[in-house]
């Protein structure tokens, strides 16, 4: 709910704790991995029968839903332990340099209904160090069905119908929806697999158009794509189809998968016009991040930052449209 607040100290102190009792940074997926507790998501990030909600508060009076939902199968499995790891650049990034006031931030995992037994998982939107609690309590299974395809229209589902957030119901404000992952979306979603997910009844199959369509209604997607060490990260046939879906400024191309917490805290900035690239680079500088990642980062947010141009000065696209048509008929 994004009661609390984040802190440096905190985060590095529970890191700390850990270390000196030799807990595993990602420990119920060890307990699961050495066969001490059953493959099932965790209690607070199983999607079926719940909506997730980002509120204001008095310590966070205008709050901000971001979502950032990763790819849990084999070939992304460095992507977790790069966002755990720098969650405090993050934090850095967009609460110390004033991209945003008031982020709250929800981690998931997508996987593959027809070959994991962990399809989705969903945290809660948190302002505090309980982000970590929702990020380290995530089942990586590492499978993937080798179909180039994983079901990451099902977390499009979630946040299209099973989410409520103030930022847009309360200021007409979209959050922020980011798909990290190296696969396409399976066409279409059954009205079995929605069933046993979520636990909804809906009339028939649903398009990854129709989802898309949905999510974008209350929250900017984007879709971030770790082009290094991933087995289809370099492929233009992934690029295009995610680009068909969401427009070619919201789709990330990132050399190295160190550096997706940094494009994520400036792709918002960008967007919410509080930055320029120039700028966010010497941010990133002075963290202390390599001249790859920074030239990384710049390459891959440039299309967005000329889009959010043009839209500043009512000239071409909007941020997130495609030439796709907008009346999509819900199914």
């Amino acid at each position: 709910m994004g009661g609390s607040s984040y802190s440096d100290d905190d985060y590095h102190a529970r890191v700390a704790y850990k270390v000196s009792h030799a807990i595993p940074t990602f420990d119920y997926d060890s307990k699961i991995k050495s066969g001490a507790a059953p493959c099932v998501a965790h209690s607070t990030l199983d999607p079926k029968g719940v909506t997730r909600e980002s509120r204001d508060s008095d310590a966070h009076p205008e709050s901000l839903a971001i979502a950032i939902i990763f790819d849990g199968t084999g070939s992304m499995g460095s992507v977790p332990v790069t966002l755990q790891a720098k969650l405090p650049q993050l934090m850095g990034l967009l609460l110390r340099k004033g991209y945003v006031e008031h982020p709250q931030i929800l981690f998931g995992a997508v996987q593959d209904y027809f070959a994991d037994r962990v399809a989705l998982q969903i945290g809660q939107f948190e302002s505090g160090l309980e982000m970590d609690d929702n990020l380290t309590n995530l089942v990586l299974e590492g499978g993937g069905g080798g179909s180039y395809e994983e079901s990451y229209q099902e977390a499009l589902y979630f946040f299209g119908r099973h989410t409520s957030i103030d930022c847009f119901e309360k200021r007409g404000k979209k959050g922020y929806l980011f798909l990290i992952g190296d696969e396409k979306p399976y066409p279409i979603t059954n009205k079995d697999e929605i069933k046993e997910i979520f636990g909804d009844d809906v009339q028939g199959p649903l398009t990854a158009e129709t989802l898309v369509a949905e999510a974008q209604e209350k929250y900017h997607v984007f879709f971030l794509i770790p082009m290094s060490g991933t087995q289809h990260g370099r492929d233009p046939v992934l690029r295009n189809r995610w680009a068909a879906l969401l427009g070619e400024d919201h789709v990330i191309g990132m050399q190295e998968a160190d550096g997706v917490c940094e494009a994520i805290a400036i792709a918002i900035g960008v967007n919410e016009g509080t930055i320029d690239l120039d700028t966010a680079a010497a941010h990133l500088k002075e963290f202390g991040t390599s001249d790859a990642i920074v030239a990384g980062v710049s390459a891959a947010l440039d299309p967005l930052a000329k889009s959010t141009a043009l839209a500043k000065v009512g000239t071409g696209d909007l941020p997130g449209t495609s030439k796709r048509s907008e009346a999509v008929t819900r199914l």
